[in-house]
């Protein structure tokens, strides 16, 4: 029997990838995207409005539909969270713990949930951060991404329940605009650089962060989702590795394809976020449990994003 898998959060940054990604592998009509937009504003024929505060919608989309695995992305990110701090734990947390509660009582069977570099904080070691880690995080977005990864732990210990994770670091992709996250000038970057030919970048020039491109991030989680469950060690998350750079490196290899670019520096409340997290992140353990390897470093990134984004800008 085929998986039929949810997503929610299916409009964002990662659910809208990940969505044609799993529809290329298990059928367009066995993943249904959800989200919190009318249906009607949404040209994607396998998908239904979902709020994720609200538990009865949750079991009854679950069971009309017979989900047997649920990709849970919606969450509200980093930047947004420090502003509205109540609102993005209740949604980031409780969403999470009905999704687990469903797999406990065997109503699903495979649960995947995205953690964050931003789990850590000023105390954690900068420099390739190891799986285990000291974890203190300073945020809205880390508190409730490090409580949900033990929330994680607990259920699986417990119960047995499958359920998976990566701590993503930033991510960056063309085929949507930023959406309110920290690493998310690297993102923008790219659009100003083709549309304006000058950035104003909100991190100071040698912030360096951990960062990914979206198809090697769609990559690991369909593969950590397909991987053997009896290798699996980790039911916290996973760390996550794919590059590190500063403002000031993205800007000189965005210059080598357009070398009038420009970039100036005015940092705001988001650089105290970014000097909270690692520089560099250490994925050994996903290494070996289940084969990670990432494709894409910051050269081979910029010239897909400036190629794809050219098209997508000039359509």
């Amino acid at each position: 029997m085929s998986e039929k898998i949810l997503i929610t959060g299916a409009l964002g940054q990662i659910g809208s990838e990940l969505a044609l990604a799993l529809r290329t592998i298990y059928g367009e009509a066995n993943v249904l995207s959800t989200d919190i937009q009318e249906k009607e504003k949404v040209s994607d024929p396998y998908y239904e409005r979902l709020d994720v505060m609200d538990d009865a919608q949750i079991e009854e989309i679950v069971s009309k539909h017979k989900i047997t695995v649920v990709y849970h992305l919606a969450a509200m990110l980093s930047a947004t969270a420090e502003k509205y701090p109540r609102k993005g734990w209740d949604l980031n947390m409780e969403s999470l713990l009905t999704f687990l509660d469903l797999a406990k009582d065997k109503k699903i069977k495979q649960l995947y949930w995205p953690s964050s570099i931003a789990i850590f904080g000023p105390d954690t070691p900068k420099v390739n951060t190891d799986q285990n880690a000291l974890a203190i995080p300073t945020t809205v977005y880390g508190i409730s991404k490090r409580a949900g990864e033990f929330w994680c732990n607990y259920y699986h210990e417990k119960f047995g329940v499958d359920v998976r994770s990566i701590r993503y670091p930033g991510l960056i992709s063309w085929k949507t605009r930023p959406g309110g996250g920290t690493t998310d000038y690297a993102v923008d970057i790219y659009y100003q650089a083709l549309e304006e030919g000058k950035y104003e970048c909100f991190l100071s020039e040698n912030s360096a962060l951990p960062m990914m491109y979206m198809d090697d991030a769609i990559r690991a989680t369909i593969e950590l989702m397909q991987a053997d469950a009896e290798k699996l060690t980790v039911r916290t998350s996973y760390n996550l590795n794919g590059m590190s750079f500063t403002p000031k490196e993205i800007a000189a290899e965005i210059q080598k394809q357009i070398p009038d670019f420009e970039i100036t520096y005015k940092p705001d409340f988001r650089q105290a976020i970014a000097d909270s997290w690692p520089a560099s992140i250490d994925d050994a353990v996903a290494q070996k449990e289940w084969g990670w390897k990432p494709e894409f470093d910051l050269g081979k990134m910029t010239e897909a994003m400036l190629a794809n984004l050219k098209v997508k800008l000039n359509s």
